[in-house]
């Protein structure tokens, strides 16, 4: 048998269908990757009693103080931590995790959030993100497939200690402009971005079809530029399954039952990436080599070469290639 896994499960499930695809039998992929394994295999944090320094409460006048009083204000000194309750219920990864991190960003030091979810892989991925994030799962459940978390925000600094060590940062280079791999490509953005890190996306070649704009301004071609433009897809919408796309009713079919089973769509992927603040970078060369002016792509995106990204890739920890 063949055991593939990686960080968080995506790319060993691409892996596994790969080798599947080329005759490898017995392929098996670690769900929710090496970090939820290792999430999972951690003992759960034990809680550690606070005791009086006193054995006894005293009042100002120098008096102990009733054992009755003494329980009321022992409960009255007991602290109320504020919750903010989310519902993330119906929505499939990586929503869940994109609710919880603007959650946490909202709130103080100190303040929880309570969050509902129906997706499978929530209960593994919340682990992993706490785990990622340094921020403390406090408690966590499970009834009739709705998976309960609270999770509390830690100190800036807090959070760096207890954070894995590592550079800061992931970049990925958009090469394909197949639906299914741009979808991947999203994900992975999405993800990094709600662990805090700085993600940028590199975009060349075919790629740059997945950030054109819908509603292009008129601009001059030539007549190679020209020929480009009615060859490729003219936005993110057109793009193609890499598989299985039957003249089409295979992309048809594949937006249907996202839209069906709540997944986000790639548009909707794309702006949760802009949001929070993926970088979107487009290969100048790419542009001049396939006609595509900076006009018909989306305003958010920046222009750039092998140098800035690579400027980018020395900064980061993890690179993809799609």
């Amino acid at each position: 048998p063949v055991y593939v896994f990686c960080a968080v499960g995506l790319r060993g499930y691409l892996a596994s269908n790969i080798l599947i695809q080329n005759g490898f039998n017995n392929v098996y992929n670690l769900s929710g990757g090496y970090k939820t394994y290792e999430a999972a295999a951690e003992s759960e944090n034990k809680t550690i009693p606070i005791t009086p320094a006193f054995s006894a409460p005293y009042s100002d006048s120098g008096d102990p103080l009733a054992k009755n009083k003494a329980a009321a204000s022992a409960k009255a000194a007991t602290i109320e931590v504020n919750t903010l309750k989310i519902d993330a219920t119906g929505l499939q990864c990586p929503g869940p995790i994109m609710k919880i991190k603007s959650s946490i960003d909202s709130i103080v030091p100190g303040q929880r959030v309570e969050i509902q979810a129906t997706d499978p892989g929530f209960a593994r991925d919340i682990q992993a993100w706490c785990q990622t994030t340094g921020n403390v799962l406090v408690q966590q459940s499970d009834s009739k497939g709705v998976f309960t978390a609270v999770v509390e925000k830690k100190e800036r600094g807090m959070q760096a200690a207890a954070a894995p060590e590592g550079g800061k940062g992931k970049t990925l280079i958009m090469f394909s402009d197949d639906l299914d791999k741009a979808l991947a490509t999203f994900v992975l953005a999405n993800g990094a971005a709600a662990t805090g890190e700085k993600v940028s996306i590199f975009f060349t070649f075919w790629g740059l079809n997945v950030i054109k704009k819908v509603k292009k301004p008129a601009v001059k071609k030539d007549i190679f530029g020209k020929m480009f433009g009615m060859m490729l897809p003219s936005h993110s919408g057109a793009l193609k399954l890499s598989k299985m796309n039957m003249f089409g009713m295979g992309r048809i079919m594949m937006r249907h039952i996202m839209k069906i089973r709540g997944i986000d769509s790639l548009e909707d992927l794309r702006r949760q990436a802009i949001e929070n603040g993926v970088e979107f970078i487009a290969c100048q060369m790419s542009m001049d080599v396939m006609g595509v002016k900076a006009e018909e792509l989306m305003d958010n995106v920046t222009i750039g070469g092998v140098a800035t990204y690579m400027n980018r890739a020395v900064q980061a920890n993890v690179n993809l290639f799609i």
